[in-house]
């Protein structure tokens, strides 16, 4: 296994590069500035120059990567085309390449919500509905995949347990973003994880579940 990772420099994907490689998986980080992502990223991860808005750039980024992990995100800003350019174009891109190359999996972090138009986040330039035609895309891609649906996202760790739902089931709560990488790079392992949307959360009252558990609890 080779794993590529978009948008690896970001809070959430350089915590799935760090998981990647505390594996021992071997990893291309996806980066549009080198020299910034040296200072993140761990020195074991090999940095590829492109971008997601740049398709040509990509099937030379993937190289020889055999699943993918797209953890990328329009960031808040007056552009009103940055949610449609990021979280739809630049992942449509992404699954385009990755039919090209034969990815055997791939992993795509959205949100919680993503099926609520009346979401309060979609007035920021309507970011879940772009989310969810990129997960759309990616489901009809027949590409094998996990649709990752965090809830609130938390730079601090915790000690509480993941809990995993089905789509459309959780409209609260939150996660660290390091239990968010890890639900990410354990996706690759589980059988059970394929061809899934899972939504997670971590609470501290849920019962302690192993991976393999609660993957197979989501139908």
């Amino acid at each position: 296994m080779k794993a590529f990772v978009a948008g690896a420099t970001g809070e959430t994907g350089r915590r799935i590069v760090q998981e990647l490689v505390k594996r021992q998986i071997p990893v291309r980080a996806l980066v549009r500035d080198a020299d910034k992502a040296r200072a993140i990223l761990p020195a074991e991860a090999e940095l590829v120059v492109g971008d997601v808005l740049k398709p040509d750039t990509l099937s030379t980024a993937i190289g020889d990567s055999t699943v993918l992990l797209c953890a990328t995100g329009a960031k808040p800003s007056f552009d009103p085309t940055g949610p449609y350019q990021v979280d739809y174009e630049g992942t449509k891109n992404l699954v385009d390449a990755a039919k090209a190359k034969g990815i055997e999996h791939f992993v795509l972090v959205t949100s919680l919500c993503t099926s609520q138009l009346f979401h309060p986040l979609n007035l920021f330039w309507l970011i879940l509905v772009w989310k969810k035609q990129a997960e759309d895309y990616l489901k009809k891609s027949g590409l094998t995949y996990t649709i990752v649906r965090p809830g609130g996202l938390k730079n601090e760790d915790n000690t509480n347990p993941v809990v995993m739902s089905a789509a459309d089931t959780l409209f609260d709560g939150s996660i660290p973003r390091t239990k968010v990488a890890q639900v990410c790079v354990e996706a690759l392992f589980q059988p059970e994880a394929k061809n899934k949307i899972v939504e997670i959360v971590a609470k501290s009252e849920a019962p302690e579940k192993s991976w393999q558990d609660l993957f197979a609890t989501v139908a």
